[in-house]
């Protein structure tokens, strides 16, 4: 989740070839403070992805319709948003360890809180304030990650990254399902909740602060640099679609392939896992900004295949297209991200970032429910596909186009 350019001014747009003595100097990338923040990542992202997919079910079970079950998804989004454009300021004036602390608390303790009340106001009133707890941890420690990786080694150290946050959800969306319909909605937000305060411990070992260098560039500046906005616009485009998947499949599917969704669950992050590692590993070698584009359009075509809801194989096989794509923008926008900026300025990248992600995925879990109690399912998968594309026109401009610094 779940979420880097030099310490002043751009980095090229591909790495120079190696010789083993050159690979021999580069700096480590497993450091122990990585590692630590390894621990506060899982955590999170596997308290999230737990109860991201099994509280839209929950609420259905407790008396809510389709379209306002995606509500709870969209408040737990909104409050992510919210609190990603306030984030940057307390963690400039707080430092990273006291709002990731923060952050992982208020998105522990309310789960405990979630089967209360079956009502939709209480799960939604849950939701919120977690999405609150959410943001500060996305923010906090995505500017924290991304200081602790050396700026020659981005791309496979953002590749790691998101194969670490990706174990957690690529077990928890598909976990939280189950044990959702197998042991009761209550065991779900007690794991939850536990996932996430029990991390806490491993806070204090992290950096307070890092030593910036350049220009910081606030997120209102970032929205009017281009530079920034269009690789944020071609996630946010993959992000409303994953938003769609991880709530409506598990709904949408008709009741005698509950195994199907769950299969679709598991099979979405590992592959999408899989493709943020790949897509690292390339973008080193031939650029981030190339790979943005195909990003866009296996997300595309991944959520046009699964229209055909009630056909197994190509629920399984459009979601897994749909991973690999997500995958692949994931790393690609957020390395050309980073690599637009200064270390001053990862905060507000951290943000960015994370404002497409969560808006996108907020978005598409209210705008998809309302669409398919009008069209079925199956048209709004095909309608979403369309609309993805009209990101390609940014994802086109930027193609093949390297680091830039945007204006402050």
């Amino acid at each position: 989740m779940v979420r880097s350019a030099p310490s002043v001014g751009p980095m090229t747009t591909s790495l120079p070839s190696r010789t083993p003595a050159s690979a021999a100097a580069r700096p480590p990338l497993l450091t122990r403070a990585l590692m630590l923040r390894f621990v506060s990542m899982v955590g999170a992202s596997a308290s999230f992805f737990l109860l991201l997919s099994a509280v839209p079910l929950y609420a259905r079970e407790s008396g809510a319709g389709g379209d306002t079950a995606g509500l709870a998804t969209g408040a737990l989004m909104l409050a992510t948003v919210l609190g990603e454009l306030g984030a940057p300021r307390l963690v400039a004036r707080y430092g990273y360890r006291a709002a990731l602390a923060a952050g992982l608390f208020l998105l522990g303790a309310p789960a405990l809180l979630l089967t209360a009340s079956g009502t939709m106001a209480w799960i939604v009133g849950v939701c919120f304030v977690r999405g609150l707890g959410f943001a500060l941890t996305l923010v906090a420690g995505g500017a924290l990650t991304a200081s602790l990786i050396p700026a020659e080694r981005r791309g496979e150290g953002l590749a790691l990254v998101g194969v670490v946050a990706g174990i957690p959800n690529l077990v928890a969306l598909p976990l939280g399902v189950w044990l959702g319909a197998h042991v009761g909605y209550g065991a779900v937000s007690i794991a939850s909740a536990a996932l996430a305060l029990v991390s806490i411990a491993s806070v204090p070992g992290l950096p307070g602060r890092e030593p910036t260098h350049g220009e910081s560039v606030g997120v209102l500046a970032a929205l009017r640099t281009g530079a920034l906005v269009r690789p944020g616009v071609v996630f946010a485009a993959t992000a409303v679609a994953a938003g769609i998947v991880v709530t409506f499949v598990p709904l949408a599917v008709p009741s005698s392939m509950g195994a199907v969704a769950t299969a679709a669950l598991f099979v979405q992050p590992a592959v999408s896992t899989a493709g943020r590692w790949c897509a690292g590993r390339l973008g080193d070698r031939y650029g981030a900004a190339r790979l943005v584009l195909p990003g866009l359009l296996l997300s595309a075509a991944g959520v046009l295949l699964t229209a055909l809801i009630r056909t197994p194989v190509a629920v399984v096989g459009g979601v897994a297209l749909f991973g690999a794509g997500f995958g692949i923008a994931q790393n690609a926008t957020l390395t050309l991200m980073y690599a637009r900026v200064s270390t001053a300025s990862y905060g507000t990248v951290s943000a960015l970032w994370n404002l497409a992600y969560d808006g996108g995925m907020g978005v598409g879990a209210v705008g998809f429910g309302v669409l398919a109690d009008r069209t079925g399912y199956a048209y709004a998968f095909v309608l979403t596909a369309a609309l993805m594309l009209v990101a390609a026109v940014p994802a086109v401009r930027d193609r093949g186009n390297g680091p830039v610094t945007p204006c402050p």
